[in-house]
């Protein structure tokens, strides 16, 4: 039968479109939108602190206590997330040793302007805070002291200095007055020519000659003497009821020491350089017992437990003297810019002026000299191989340490209510 053209077209046609409709590819679906890009992790901007003080020497063991202080505060002060001028903040302690050298100091703090540090805690001699607190000054850095007490250091009208311990002539009298309380007739003096133990020294005699209390002897030594027994023969000639050195513990235990060796049996009394559980060391436990000494400030044991607790936690060990104020003083810096928004001390300065805070050392204030305002003076005495405090001074009143505590603890908290408590019975209605 024969075959329609037409008809043969149109299955050609058929067929063709068939196999190229059945190679055709389905459009693309649209692709989601890429997930935005996460902003960048803002980066913490640091700022320093310094602190100097002797990391080398014979009283290392105090600067290296005054410097974990000071740690301790800028570490928590890190865990805080602190942000100050729309900035998050990570402070880093720029620690520095100064050897209680004197000459060091300025050198030091021109280190720490240069470094561009917002503000320093230090230094821990008189000797050497003094003349690094014209550099200071100079460059508009503000500087905290935990530890130096010479009178000398706020009396330069420096603003950017202050200090969070009492001065020579708070503590001076404090330890005389005790050892007047012990009726002692005749005293000899010594200090080991230093800024802070020749200004305690003749505090001392001072207020000791006012009282009429005979100064029998004034000897001078140096801080880095070791052998005393040529002033201490002299003293000896004299018949001294006590003695009161004016220096650190590095020298003060081996004085101790080879005076007992010489046969004096005076009562030797120092000042908060020589107030250390060292002095049992280098004098010997038998020797050291019953030893006065003072501490300007309050002592460790009546620092806040937050503080004492972290302390022992971060460095398996108590503080020795001064710790807890070196961490007030990173403290307080840290606490004064928060308040004026701001890292540079030009801003933050007027702040820590007029700063009223309550730190591990209890309330603090500064005068318009920078002193603190209303510093106690601890008297302690060596008793069975332990620096007891016994005596608190304040204000030129003496009370004992054990009522000082007792005013100074917290009120106990209000009983909670019971919870079997019978409720009271509802009022009947008023007619």
């Amino acid at each position: 039968m024969p075959v329609n053209k037409n008809f043969g077209v149109t299955l050609v046609a058929a067929a063709l479109l068939t196999l190229y409709g059945c190679g055709k590819e389905e459009p693309k679906k649209a692709e989601a939108p890429a997930a935005p890009a996460a902003p960048p992790v803002e980066q913490p901007t640091v700022v320093k602190i310094g602190h100097a003080g002797p990391l080398t020497g014979g009283i290392a063991h105090l600067g290296k206590d005054n410097e974990n202080g000071a740690r301790l505060a800028v570490e928590e002060a890190n865990g805080k997330n602190i942000t100050i001028g729309g900035k998050k903040i990570r402070f880093e302690l720029q620690g520095e040793d100064d050897q209680a050298d004197p000459k060091l100091g300025p050198t030091i703090a021109q280190k720490f302007a240069d470094a561009k540090v917002a503000g320093v805690v230090g230094h821990l001699n008189s000797g050497v805070t003094i003349p690094a607190s014209a550099v200071y000054n100079q460059a508009g850095l503000p500087m905290v002291s935990g530890s130096a007490t010479n009178p000398k250091l706020t009396e330069q009208g420096f603003k950017n200095v202050f200090r969070l311990v009492a001065r020579d002539d708070q503590q001076g009298p404090a330890v005389a007055q005790y050892l007047q309380s012990m009726k002692v007739k005749k005293v000899a003096v010594v200090d080991d020519a230093t800024a802070y133990g020749e200004g305690l020294a003749n505090e001392v005699e001072k207020t000791l000659k006012a009282s009429g209390v005979q100064i029998v002897a004034r000897e001078k030594t140096n801080d880095k003497a070791t052998d005393f027994k040529a002033i201490l023969t002299k003293m000896k000639g004299r018949g001294p009821d006590a003695v009161f050195y004016g220096g650190m513990d590095a020298t003060g235990g081996p004085m101790l020491k080879q005076a007992r060796d010489l046969g004096i049996k005076a009562v030797f009394s120092f000042g908060d350089g020589a107030c250390t559980d060292t002095m049992k060391q280098l004098a010997g436990d038998a020797v050291a017992e019953g030893l006065i000494c003072s501490q300007a400030g309050l002592p460790v044991v009546a620092a806040s437990k937050n503080f004492l607790d972290a302390y022992k936690a971060k460095f398996n060990t108590d503080p020795i003297i001064y710790a807890p104020f070196t961490y007030d003083a990173a403290n307080l810096l840290i606490a004064a810019m928060q308040k004026a928004d701001s890292v540079e001390p030009a801003k933050y300065l007027p702040e820590l002026q007029k700063i009223s805070y309550t730190g591990a050392t209890g309330p603090i204030a500064f005068d318009e000299k920078g002193d603190r305002k209303n510093a106690e003076v601890t008297i302690f005495t060596m008793k069975g191989g332990k620096l007891e405090p016994v005596a608190i001074v304040q204000g030129g009143k003496s009370i004992a340490f054990a009522d000082f505590m007792k005013a100074s603890a917290p009120a106990p908290a209000a009983a909670a209510p019971s919870a079997t408590a019978t409720p009271a019975p509802a009022e009947a209605p008023k007619k």
